[in-house]
Protein backbone atom coordinates (compact mmCIF):
# COMPACT_ATOMS: atom_id res chain seq x y z
CA UNK A 1 0.00 0.00 0.00
CA UNK A 2 1.03 3.69 -0.42
CA UNK A 3 -0.29 6.92 -0.16
CA UNK A 4 -2.30 6.82 -3.44
CA UNK A 5 -4.52 4.08 -2.46
CA UNK A 6 -5.27 5.91 0.67
CA UNK A 7 -9.06 5.42 0.99
CA UNK A 8 -11.61 7.31 1.23
CA UNK A 9 -9.40 9.87 -0.53
CA UNK A 10 -11.08 12.06 0.12
CA UNK A 11 -10.45 12.21 4.11
CA UNK A 12 -7.01 11.34 3.80
CA UNK A 13 -6.69 14.47 1.12
CA UNK A 14 -7.85 16.82 4.05
CA UNK A 15 -5.82 14.85 6.42
CA UNK A 16 -2.75 15.45 4.38
CA UNK A 17 -3.21 19.25 4.34
CA UNK A 18 -4.53 19.51 7.87
CA UNK A 19 -1.24 17.85 9.35
CA UNK A 20 0.82 20.86 6.96
CA UNK A 21 -0.71 23.23 9.79
CA UNK A 22 0.66 23.81 12.81
CA UNK A 23 -1.09 23.08 15.97
CA UNK A 24 -0.08 22.43 18.87
CA UNK A 25 -2.44 22.59 21.93
CA UNK A 26 -3.32 26.23 22.91
CA UNK A 27 -1.16 27.90 19.69
CA UNK A 28 -4.31 26.39 17.07
CA UNK A 29 -4.19 30.28 15.66
CA UNK A 30 -2.91 28.96 12.13
CA UNK A 31 -5.73 25.81 11.81
CA UNK A 32 -8.30 28.25 13.23
CA UNK A 33 -7.99 30.73 10.32
CA UNK A 34 -7.50 27.59 7.33
CA UNK A 35 -11.02 25.85 8.67
CA UNK A 36 -12.53 29.67 8.89
CA UNK A 37 -11.45 30.54 5.52
CA UNK A 38 -11.89 26.84 4.31
CA UNK A 39 -15.38 27.00 5.51
CA UNK A 40 -16.32 31.08 3.93
CA UNK A 41 -15.03 29.70 0.50
CA UNK A 42 -17.42 26.59 0.19
CA UNK A 43 -20.07 29.25 1.19
CA UNK A 44 -21.17 27.65 4.13
CA UNK A 45 -22.11 29.21 7.33
CA UNK A 46 -19.18 29.59 9.60
CA UNK A 47 -18.60 31.00 12.96
CA UNK A 48 -15.87 31.53 15.46
CA UNK A 49 -16.41 31.77 19.32
CA UNK A 50 -14.75 34.07 21.28
CA UNK A 51 -12.60 30.85 22.77
CA UNK A 52 -11.75 29.92 19.16
CA UNK A 53 -14.09 27.22 18.68
CA UNK A 54 -14.80 26.84 14.99
CA UNK A 55 -18.60 25.86 13.45
CA UNK A 56 -19.70 24.87 10.06
CA UNK A 57 -23.14 24.50 9.14
CA UNK A 58 -23.91 22.60 5.73
CA UNK A 59 -28.05 22.29 4.80
CA UNK A 60 -29.86 19.09 4.60
CA UNK A 61 -29.42 17.18 1.18
CA UNK A 62 -32.47 17.00 -0.73
CA UNK A 63 -34.92 15.03 0.81
CA UNK A 64 -33.95 15.20 4.32
CA UNK A 65 -35.06 18.61 5.24
CA UNK A 66 -36.84 17.70 7.94
CA UNK A 67 -34.86 15.50 10.05
CA UNK A 68 -33.03 17.00 12.99
CA UNK A 69 -29.60 18.32 13.37
CA UNK A 70 -26.85 16.29 13.98
CA UNK A 71 -23.38 17.53 15.26
CA UNK A 72 -20.24 15.89 14.05
CA UNK A 73 -17.50 17.19 16.54
CA UNK A 74 -13.60 16.87 16.57
CA UNK A 75 -11.08 18.33 18.24
CA UNK A 76 -8.15 20.61 15.95
CA UNK A 77 -5.14 20.54 17.94
CA UNK A 78 -2.81 17.64 18.56
CA UNK A 79 -0.17 16.23 21.16
CA UNK A 80 3.20 17.03 19.87
CA UNK A 81 5.79 14.70 20.95
CA UNK A 82 8.96 13.96 19.12
CA UNK A 83 11.68 10.89 19.90
CA UNK A 84 14.64 12.75 21.38
CA UNK A 85 17.16 12.69 18.87
CA UNK A 86 14.91 13.97 16.17
CA UNK A 87 15.18 17.79 14.98
CA UNK A 88 11.69 18.75 14.64
CA UNK A 89 9.42 22.39 15.23
CA UNK A 90 5.94 21.55 16.03
CA UNK A 91 5.15 25.81 15.44
CA UNK A 92 6.50 25.64 12.30
CA UNK A 93 7.33 22.36 9.98
CA UNK A 94 4.74 19.80 8.28
CA UNK A 95 4.10 16.30 10.11
CA UNK A 96 5.67 13.76 7.81
CA UNK A 97 3.71 10.76 7.08
CA UNK A 98 4.66 7.49 5.91
CA UNK A 99 2.48 4.24 4.79
CA UNK A 100 4.08 0.82 7.17
CA UNK A 101 1.81 -1.75 5.56
CA UNK A 102 -1.61 -1.08 6.85
CA UNK A 103 -0.80 1.52 9.22
CA UNK A 104 0.06 5.42 8.66
CA UNK A 105 2.85 7.05 10.88
CA UNK A 106 5.23 10.13 11.17
CA UNK A 107 8.46 10.32 10.78
CA UNK A 108 9.62 10.36 14.82
CA UNK A 109 6.90 12.65 15.78
CA UNK A 110 3.25 12.13 16.97
CA UNK A 111 1.00 11.76 13.84
CA UNK A 112 -1.89 14.14 14.66
CA UNK A 113 -4.34 11.35 13.83
CA UNK A 114 -5.65 12.55 17.27
CA UNK A 115 -7.69 14.38 16.28
CA UNK A 116 -7.06 15.61 13.11
CA UNK A 117 -8.57 12.18 10.81
CA UNK A 118 -11.69 12.83 13.12
CA UNK A 119 -11.55 16.92 11.85
CA UNK A 120 -10.53 15.42 8.39
CA UNK A 121 -13.83 12.86 8.19
CA UNK A 122 -15.99 16.22 8.59
CA UNK A 123 -14.01 18.65 6.31
CA UNK A 124 -14.92 15.29 3.52
CA UNK A 125 -18.23 15.63 4.65
CA UNK A 126 -18.85 18.91 4.20
CA UNK A 127 -17.17 19.19 0.67
CA UNK A 128 -19.14 16.13 -0.67
CA UNK A 129 -22.34 17.10 -2.96
CA UNK A 130 -23.38 13.15 -2.86
CA UNK A 131 -24.12 12.38 0.69
CA UNK A 132 -27.48 11.60 1.98
CA UNK A 133 -27.83 13.51 5.67
CA UNK A 134 -30.18 16.07 7.64
CA UNK A 135 -29.17 19.53 8.80
CA UNK A 136 -25.34 19.27 10.19
CA UNK A 137 -22.93 21.55 12.03
CA UNK A 138 -19.32 20.72 11.78
CA UNK A 139 -17.70 21.68 15.61
CA UNK A 140 -14.05 21.95 15.58
CA UNK A 141 -13.00 22.62 19.35
CA UNK A 142 -9.35 24.06 20.18
CA UNK A 143 -6.97 22.94 23.14
CA UNK A 144 -8.49 19.63 23.75
CA UNK A 145 -5.55 17.58 25.20
CA UNK A 146 -4.24 20.09 27.73
CA UNK A 147 -7.77 20.36 30.11
CA UNK A 148 -10.59 20.91 27.35
CA UNK A 149 -10.40 24.72 27.61
CA UNK A 150 -12.35 24.94 23.83
CA UNK A 151 -15.24 22.64 25.24
CA UNK A 152 -15.13 24.74 28.47
CA UNK A 153 -15.03 27.91 27.24
CA UNK A 154 -18.22 27.47 24.73
CA UNK A 155 -21.01 29.02 25.45
CA UNK A 156 -24.45 27.28 25.32
CA UNK A 157 -26.38 27.73 22.05
CA UNK A 158 -23.03 27.69 20.56
CA UNK A 159 -24.42 24.65 18.76
CA UNK A 160 -28.02 23.77 18.11
CA UNK A 161 -28.32 20.49 17.21
CA UNK A 162 -29.96 17.26 18.60
CA UNK A 163 -27.54 14.42 18.30
CA UNK A 164 -24.08 14.75 18.63
CA UNK A 165 -21.26 12.03 16.87
CA UNK A 166 -17.87 12.64 18.79
CA UNK A 167 -15.05 11.68 16.35
CA UNK A 168 -12.00 11.31 18.92
CA UNK A 169 -12.13 7.76 19.52
CA UNK A 170 -9.73 4.85 18.91
CA UNK A 171 -10.83 1.99 18.06
CA UNK A 172 -13.11 1.23 15.41
CA UNK A 173 -16.00 -1.63 16.19
CA UNK A 174 -16.64 0.11 20.15
CA UNK A 175 -18.90 2.67 20.61
CA UNK A 176 -18.31 4.94 23.42
CA UNK A 177 -20.91 6.36 25.50
CA UNK A 178 -19.45 8.06 28.67
CA UNK A 179 -16.27 9.22 29.63
CA UNK A 180 -13.83 9.63 32.88
CA UNK A 181 -13.71 13.14 34.67
CA UNK A 182 -10.31 14.44 35.02
CA UNK A 183 -8.00 16.56 37.18
CA UNK A 184 -4.29 17.89 37.46
CA UNK A 185 -2.51 18.00 40.56
CA UNK A 186 0.34 20.50 40.76
CA UNK A 187 3.34 20.24 43.74
CA UNK A 188 6.47 21.89 43.92
CA UNK A 189 9.64 21.79 46.23
CA UNK A 190 11.26 24.97 47.20
CA UNK A 191 14.99 24.57 47.99
CA UNK A 192 18.34 26.49 48.06
CA UNK A 193 21.25 25.03 46.07
CA UNK A 194 24.38 23.84 47.96
CA UNK A 195 28.09 22.45 47.28
CA UNK A 196 28.19 19.05 47.44
CA UNK A 197 30.08 17.19 50.16
CA UNK A 198 34.16 16.89 49.40
CA UNK A 199 35.27 13.94 47.32
CA UNK A 200 31.80 13.73 45.39
CA UNK A 201 31.35 11.70 42.12
CA UNK A 202 29.01 13.48 39.61
CA UNK A 203 26.78 10.30 37.94
CA UNK A 204 24.12 10.96 35.11
CA UNK A 205 21.24 8.15 34.76
CA UNK A 206 19.43 8.38 31.44
CA UNK A 207 16.39 6.12 30.38
CA UNK A 208 14.54 5.68 27.62
CA UNK A 209 12.66 3.75 24.60
CA UNK A 210 9.78 2.92 27.27
CA UNK A 211 6.74 2.42 25.51
CA UNK A 212 4.61 4.80 27.15
CA UNK A 213 1.09 6.35 25.90
CA UNK A 214 -1.71 7.81 27.14
CA UNK A 215 -2.48 8.08 30.21
CA UNK A 216 -6.05 6.62 30.46
CA UNK A 217 -6.82 4.80 27.59
CA UNK A 218 -3.50 2.81 28.25
CA UNK A 219 -2.71 3.29 32.03
CA UNK A 220 -4.29 -0.27 32.90
CA UNK A 221 -1.60 -1.86 30.28
CA UNK A 222 0.69 -1.91 33.09
CA UNK A 223 3.08 -0.31 31.16
CA UNK A 224 6.63 1.35 32.56
CA UNK A 225 6.29 5.04 33.84
CA UNK A 226 9.68 6.51 33.81
CA UNK A 227 8.98 8.44 36.57
CA UNK A 228 8.74 5.61 39.16
CA UNK A 229 11.64 3.97 37.88
CA UNK A 230 14.23 6.81 38.22
CA UNK A 231 12.56 7.33 41.68
CA UNK A 232 12.80 3.89 42.29
CA UNK A 233 16.17 3.78 41.72
CA UNK A 234 16.81 6.98 43.69
CA UNK A 235 15.70 5.61 46.57
CA UNK A 236 17.15 2.41 46.21
CA UNK A 237 20.44 4.52 46.57
CA UNK A 238 19.56 6.78 48.75
CA UNK A 239 19.12 4.49 51.39
CA UNK A 240 22.13 1.82 50.50
CA UNK A 241 24.49 4.39 50.59
CA UNK A 242 25.56 7.77 52.74
CA UNK A 243 26.21 11.03 51.01
CA UNK A 244 24.13 10.60 47.63
CA UNK A 245 23.26 14.02 46.58
CA UNK A 246 20.66 14.54 43.71
CA UNK A 247 21.58 17.53 41.41
CA UNK A 248 18.50 17.59 38.73
CA UNK A 249 15.96 15.39 38.15
CA UNK A 250 13.92 15.53 34.47
CA UNK A 251 10.87 13.55 32.88
CA UNK A 252 7.87 13.75 30.83
CA UNK A 253 6.28 16.32 29.12
CA UNK A 254 2.79 16.04 29.37
CA UNK A 255 -0.46 15.45 32.07
CA UNK A 256 -2.02 12.86 29.46
CA UNK A 257 0.87 11.13 28.26
CA UNK A 258 2.85 8.28 30.60
CA UNK A 259 6.65 9.60 30.44
CA UNK A 260 8.75 6.97 28.22
CA UNK A 261 12.34 8.85 29.16
CA UNK A 262 14.05 10.81 31.78
CA UNK A 263 17.23 11.52 33.64
CA UNK A 264 18.83 12.63 36.72
CA UNK A 265 22.46 14.02 38.02
CA UNK A 266 23.45 12.60 41.09
CA UNK A 267 27.04 13.03 43.38
CA UNK A 268 28.08 9.88 45.00
CA UNK A 269 30.87 9.40 47.03
CA UNK A 270 33.91 8.27 45.42
CA UNK A 271 34.60 5.18 47.01
CA UNK A 272 31.02 3.75 46.10
CA UNK A 273 30.76 5.09 42.58
CA UNK A 274 31.28 2.18 40.66
CA UNK A 275 28.74 0.29 43.24
CA UNK A 276 26.58 2.73 41.84
CA UNK A 277 27.06 1.84 38.52
CA UNK A 278 26.71 -1.79 39.33
CA UNK A 279 23.77 -1.60 41.17
CA UNK A 280 21.99 0.61 38.15
CA UNK A 281 23.21 -2.10 35.44
CA UNK A 282 21.58 -4.92 38.33
CA UNK A 283 18.54 -3.00 38.33
CA UNK A 284 18.48 -2.14 34.85
CA UNK A 285 18.24 -5.92 34.03
CA UNK A 286 15.63 -6.71 36.75
CA UNK A 287 13.54 -3.67 35.30
CA UNK A 288 13.52 -4.87 31.91
CA UNK A 289 12.22 -8.45 33.33
CA UNK A 290 9.67 -7.03 34.99
CA UNK A 291 8.16 -5.19 32.37
CA UNK A 292 9.36 -7.46 29.52
CA UNK A 293 6.11 -8.03 27.76
CA UNK A 294 5.21 -4.28 27.70
CA UNK A 295 8.43 -2.47 27.45
CA UNK A 296 11.04 -4.32 25.34
CA UNK A 297 13.02 -1.20 23.64
CA UNK A 298 14.48 0.00 27.13
CA UNK A 299 17.74 1.98 27.09
CA UNK A 300 19.90 2.19 30.36
CA UNK A 301 22.90 4.85 30.53
CA UNK A 302 24.97 5.80 33.49
CA UNK A 303 28.23 8.11 32.57
CA UNK A 304 30.14 10.62 34.49
CA UNK A 305 28.36 13.86 35.03
CA UNK A 306 30.45 17.78 35.68
CA UNK A 307 30.36 18.85 38.97
CA UNK A 308 27.33 21.27 39.91
CA UNK A 309 25.48 23.22 42.97
CA UNK A 310 23.36 20.26 44.48
CA UNK A 311 19.52 20.04 45.79
CA UNK A 312 19.95 20.68 49.85
CA UNK A 313 20.05 17.30 51.30
CA UNK A 314 16.39 17.52 53.18
CA UNK A 315 14.41 18.29 50.65
CA UNK A 316 15.68 15.45 48.19
CA UNK A 317 15.16 12.98 50.05
CA UNK A 318 11.60 13.68 50.66
CA UNK A 319 11.15 14.44 47.05
CA UNK A 320 12.32 11.25 46.42
CA UNK A 321 10.26 9.41 49.05
CA UNK A 322 7.29 11.28 47.38
CA UNK A 323 8.17 9.40 44.74
CA UNK A 324 8.54 6.06 46.05
CA UNK A 325 5.19 6.64 48.00
CA UNK A 326 3.18 7.90 45.47
CA UNK A 327 0.06 6.38 44.04
CA UNK A 328 0.29 5.19 40.10
CA UNK A 329 -1.81 3.61 38.00
CA UNK A 330 -5.04 1.57 38.34
CA UNK A 331 -6.86 2.59 41.70
CA UNK A 332 -10.46 1.32 40.87
CA UNK A 333 -12.74 -0.98 38.18
CA UNK A 334 -15.68 -0.15 37.15
CA UNK A 335 -18.34 -2.26 39.07
CA UNK A 336 -21.67 -1.45 36.44
CA UNK A 337 -21.70 -4.30 34.75
CA UNK A 338 -23.07 -2.55 31.50
CA UNK A 339 -18.96 -0.66 31.66
CA UNK A 340 -17.63 -4.21 31.30
CA UNK A 341 -14.66 -3.79 33.95
CA UNK A 342 -13.62 -0.27 32.76
CA UNK A 343 -11.32 1.44 34.92
CA UNK A 344 -12.85 3.35 37.29
CA UNK A 345 -10.15 5.48 38.99
CA UNK A 346 -6.67 5.98 38.08
CA UNK A 347 -3.60 8.48 39.01
CA UNK A 348 -0.40 9.41 36.50
CA UNK A 349 2.52 11.02 37.31
CA UNK A 350 3.74 12.79 33.73
CA UNK A 351 5.93 15.44 33.88
CA UNK A 352 9.02 16.30 36.77
CA UNK A 353 11.41 19.25 35.96
CA UNK A 354 13.73 20.86 38.26
CA UNK A 355 15.26 24.08 38.14
CA UNK A 356 17.97 26.24 40.20
CA UNK A 357 15.41 26.70 42.76
CA UNK A 358 12.46 24.16 42.98
CA UNK A 359 11.00 21.00 41.59
CA UNK A 360 7.76 20.87 39.73
CA UNK A 361 5.32 17.94 39.54
CA UNK A 362 2.66 17.34 37.91
CA UNK A 363 0.23 14.18 37.64
CA UNK A 364 -3.37 13.51 36.42
CA UNK A 365 -6.15 11.95 37.87
CA UNK A 366 -9.21 10.22 36.53
CA UNK A 367 -12.32 8.84 37.41
CA UNK A 368 -16.01 8.17 36.11
CA UNK A 369 -17.20 9.40 40.05
CA UNK A 370 -16.18 12.02 40.82
CA UNK A 371 -16.44 12.00 44.34
CA UNK A 372 -13.94 9.05 43.86
CA UNK A 373 -11.83 11.41 41.58
CA UNK A 374 -11.85 14.16 44.71
CA UNK A 375 -10.84 11.44 46.53
CA UNK A 376 -7.64 10.56 44.10
CA UNK A 377 -6.67 13.89 44.02
CA UNK A 378 -6.80 14.37 47.43
CA UNK A 379 -4.25 11.36 48.23
CA UNK A 380 -1.84 12.45 45.83
CA UNK A 381 -1.68 16.14 47.49
CA UNK A 382 -1.51 14.65 50.72
CA UNK A 383 1.70 12.34 49.66
CA UNK A 384 3.50 15.61 48.57
CA UNK A 385 2.31 17.76 51.27
CA UNK A 386 3.29 15.14 53.93
CA UNK A 387 7.18 15.08 52.30
CA UNK A 388 6.62 19.42 52.49
CA UNK A 389 5.69 20.56 49.05
CA UNK A 390 3.03 22.88 48.37
CA UNK A 391 0.23 20.87 46.13
CA UNK A 392 -2.66 21.87 44.14
CA UNK A 393 -5.56 20.37 42.13
CA UNK A 394 -7.29 21.92 39.18
CA UNK A 395 -10.87 22.57 38.40
CA UNK A 396 -10.55 19.66 35.63
CA UNK A 397 -13.63 18.25 33.52
CA UNK A 398 -16.50 16.64 34.17
CA UNK A 399 -17.54 12.71 33.58
CA UNK A 400 -19.91 12.10 30.77
CA UNK A 401 -22.65 9.44 32.09
CA UNK A 402 -24.18 7.07 29.85
CA UNK A 403 -27.92 7.35 28.56
CA UNK A 404 -30.60 5.12 29.90
CA UNK A 405 -32.64 5.64 26.11
CA UNK A 406 -30.17 7.15 23.87
CA UNK A 407 -31.97 7.14 20.19
CA UNK A 408 -28.53 7.73 18.67
CA UNK A 409 -27.01 5.00 20.16
CA UNK A 410 -29.42 2.43 19.24
CA UNK A 411 -29.15 3.86 15.59
CA UNK A 412 -25.51 3.60 15.62
CA UNK A 413 -25.58 -0.15 16.39
CA UNK A 414 -28.04 -1.10 14.34
CA UNK A 415 -26.26 0.23 11.47
CA UNK A 416 -23.11 -1.14 12.48
CA UNK A 417 -24.23 -4.86 12.45
CA UNK A 418 -26.19 -4.05 9.04
CA UNK A 419 -22.55 -3.43 7.32
CA UNK A 420 -20.71 -5.08 9.15
CA UNK A 421 -22.47 -8.44 10.12
CA UNK A 422 -21.09 -8.31 14.07
CA UNK A 423 -22.37 -6.23 17.20
CA UNK A 424 -20.48 -3.42 17.80
CA UNK A 425 -19.03 -3.15 21.41
CA UNK A 426 -20.65 -0.39 23.48
CA UNK A 427 -18.44 0.72 26.23
CA UNK A 428 -17.48 4.13 28.47
CA UNK A 429 -13.69 4.83 28.22
CA UNK A 430 -11.09 5.87 29.98
CA UNK A 431 -10.15 9.01 29.29
CA UNK A 432 -11.16 12.88 28.90
CA UNK A 433 -13.99 13.66 26.11
CA UNK A 434 -15.39 16.49 25.50
CA UNK A 435 -18.61 15.34 25.64
CA UNK A 436 -18.73 15.11 29.29
CA UNK A 437 -18.56 19.30 29.47
CA UNK A 438 -21.29 19.38 26.24
CA UNK A 439 -23.64 17.44 28.45
CA UNK A 440 -23.67 19.83 31.21
CA UNK A 441 -24.02 22.75 28.37
CA UNK A 442 -26.78 20.67 26.73
CA UNK A 443 -28.36 18.28 28.98
CA UNK A 444 -30.56 16.95 26.33
CA UNK A 445 -27.97 16.51 23.84
CA UNK A 446 -28.05 13.11 22.69
CA UNK A 447 -24.21 11.68 22.23
CA UNK A 448 -21.88 9.30 21.02
CA UNK A 449 -18.14 8.74 20.00
CA UNK A 450 -16.67 6.42 17.70
CA UNK A 451 -13.43 6.56 15.17
CA UNK A 452 -10.85 4.23 13.64
CA UNK A 453 -8.07 2.90 15.39
CA UNK A 454 -5.50 4.46 16.77
CA UNK A 455 -2.24 2.99 18.85
CA UNK A 456 0.16 4.72 20.68
CA UNK A 457 -1.40 8.16 20.44
CA UNK A 458 0.03 10.92 22.27
CA UNK A 459 3.73 9.10 21.60
CA UNK A 460 5.97 9.21 18.20
CA UNK A 461 4.68 5.76 17.96
CA UNK A 462 1.43 6.93 17.15
CA UNK A 463 0.49 5.25 14.63
CA UNK A 464 -3.14 4.83 12.15
CA UNK A 465 -4.96 1.53 11.29
CA UNK A 466 -5.63 2.56 7.44
CA UNK A 467 -8.59 0.21 6.38
CA UNK A 468 -10.53 1.24 9.70
CA UNK A 469 -10.91 5.30 8.17
CA UNK A 470 -13.06 3.96 5.41
CA UNK A 471 -15.45 1.45 7.80
CA UNK A 472 -15.96 4.92 10.06
CA UNK A 473 -16.92 6.17 6.57
CA UNK A 474 -19.20 4.10 5.28
CA UNK A 475 -20.82 3.90 8.64
CA UNK A 476 -21.01 7.33 9.65
CA UNK A 477 -22.67 8.06 6.27
CA UNK A 478 -25.34 5.28 6.49
CA UNK A 479 -25.73 6.63 10.50
CA UNK A 480 -26.21 10.35 9.09
CA UNK A 481 -29.33 9.04 6.26
CA UNK A 482 -30.76 6.93 8.90
CA UNK A 483 -31.07 8.75 12.08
Amino acid sequence: MNKNDLKPASVFEQFAKINSIPRPSKREEKMIEYLKGWGESHGLETKVDETGNVIIRKPASKGYEDRKTVILQSHMDMVCDKLVDVQFDFDRDAIQTYVDGEWLRAKGTTLGADDGIGCAIELAILEADDIEHGPLECVFTRDEETGLSGAEGMKAGFMTGDYLINLDSEDEGEIFVSCAGGRNTTAKFAFQREEAPAGSFFLQAQLKGLTGGHSGDDINKKRANAIKLLGRFLFQTMNSYEGVRLAQFHSGKLHNAIPRDGQFVIAVPNAVKENVKADWNIFAAQVEEEFHVTDTQMVWTMESADAEPVIEDQVARNFVWALQAIDNGVYAICQDPELNGMVETSSNIAAIHSSETEISILSSQRSNVMSALDNMCATIRATFQLAGAEAWSSDGYPAWKMRAESKLRDTVVETYKELFGKEPIVRGIHAGLECGLFSERYPNLDMVSFGPTLRDVHTPDERLLIPTVQMVWDHLLLVLKRI
